[in-house]
């Protein structure tokens, strides 16, 4: 058996790939073990292949948790604003597009290549094409079977992600190593997904490519981007947020007409009463969607031949339109994984176990899960660079 290793990471996409750049320009000797043919294939992926690399707005409120706290020591020690810095050190052009989201001008391979020529700067080394077999802890050394062969390290970074879009070698090893050293771990499940409509939400359906700006409500958490009408149900970012927080049997509301003020209705039945509800609605919602709602909600004529009391009535179910989805379209459609090893096992300084001392759990294999718009990618980078401190 060769000399160990500081370090084994299992996982070359974005988490792993930061862990080890840092450990190994600290002097640190790291292997990362991945098992596509290629390094960061959901990086390249990723913002329509502009790589959605971070946000300015990164904020711990913008994560989801068993424990909503655990992620303020990493994000709060490795920024937004840090990770921009290396960005713009590489000479790679960004834009915000909207909320905060940055973007390559010109492509995700150019986060992957910077990452790569990171860890090439540390004397990190990166194998692809490698299928892991078995992970052993004992004597403190990790000992990994990969390829017919052995490895070892005294330390194992646990960076395989989530089971999330599984076309692209996704699957949930991570989970499996976890409970094989005795770590909890949260019921993973489909997250930033779209949500499956039936019964009478069907009818719904017949408006597939249709979009607009509304709010997406569930519970108390509301969102304000844009809805897609799909052949299967809703989609569109509002909807991928709003799908994070979804359980089967919750219902969605949406608000079409988000900012109108109380009585908007009965005021428009002053200033043009021979208006009709459905031309009301043309005048902000797209044409198909404005005439669906129109029929569903069956009043017809003019404004002024309408009781207050059905006006009223129009505008508190266009500010809260319920919809009770049947699903979301599952892992396959999923950007992200949520749940994941549980953070009561990981300290959240270093992302170690508590109880393996050796072993650290960072990125989406964590449950840690933030909202759309580069927010996953940023905890990849923090939860990496946090490991990487400790190695």
């Amino acid at each position: 058996m060769t000399e160990p290793y500081d370090a084994i990471i299992l996982g070359g996409g974005a988490a792993g790939l930061m862990c080890a750049a840092i450990a190994g320009q600290r002097g640190r000797r790291v292997l990362v073990l991945e098992r596509a043919e290629q390094a960061g294939k959901k990086i390249l992926i990723s913002g329509g292949g502009r790589c959605n690399f971070t946000n300015l707005h990164t904020a711990p409120d913008r994560y989801l948790s068993a424990n909503p706290h655990f992620a303020k020591s990493a994000l709060s020690r490795y920024t937004a604003r840090v990770f921009l810095a290396l960005v713009e050190a590489h000479g790679i052009a960004w834009h915000e597009k909207t909320l905060g989201q940055l973007f390559c001008d010109g492509s995700a391979k150019q986060i992957v290549a910077m990452l790569l020529e990171e860890c090439a700067r540390g004397g990190a080394e990166v194998r692809c094409n490698v299928d892991v077999t078995a992970a052993n802890h004992a004597d403190g050394l990790f000992s990994i079977s990969a390829n017919g062969q052995t490895l070892s390290a005294r330390a194992l970074v646990i960076a395989t992600g989530g089971p999330s879009i599984p076309k692209m070698g996704a699957t949930g090893y991570a989970y499996e190593l976890a409970r094989q050293f005795g770590l909890k771990v949260v019921e993973p499940r489909p997250a930033l997904v779209p949500l499956t409509l039936g019964g009478e939400d069907v009818l719904f359906r017949d408006l597939s490519g249709v979009a607009a700006r509304v709010d997406a409500i569930c519970g108390k958490v509301r969102f304000h981007e844009a809805a897609l009408f799909t052949h299967r149900g809703l989609s569109g970012p509002a909807i991928l947020q709003i799908s994070s927080y979804w359980r089967p049997g919750d219902m969605v509301e949406i608000d079409f007409l988000p900012g109108r003020p109380r009585g908007w209705l009965r005021e428009t039945k002053r200033t043009a009463p021979r208006s009709t509800l459905r031309a009301v609605l043309k005048d902000a919602l797209p044409d198909r969607l404005a005439a669906t709602l129109a029929d569903r909600l069956g009043q017809e004529g003019e404004l002024q031949t309408m009781p207050d009391k059905a006006l009223d009535a129009a505008e508190a179910r266009l500010a809260r339109w319920p919809f009770c989805p049947n699903g979301s379209e599952g892992l396959a459609k999923a950007e992200v994984t949520s749940g994941g090893i549980s953070t009561a096992e990981l300290s959240s300084k270093t992302m170690e176990a508590k109880k393996v001392p050796g072993l650290y759990a960072i990125g989406e294999a964590v449950d840690v899960t933030g909202w759309l718009g580069g927010y996953n990618f940023q905890w990849a980078w923090s939860s990496g660079w946090a490991a990487a401190q400790a190695l």
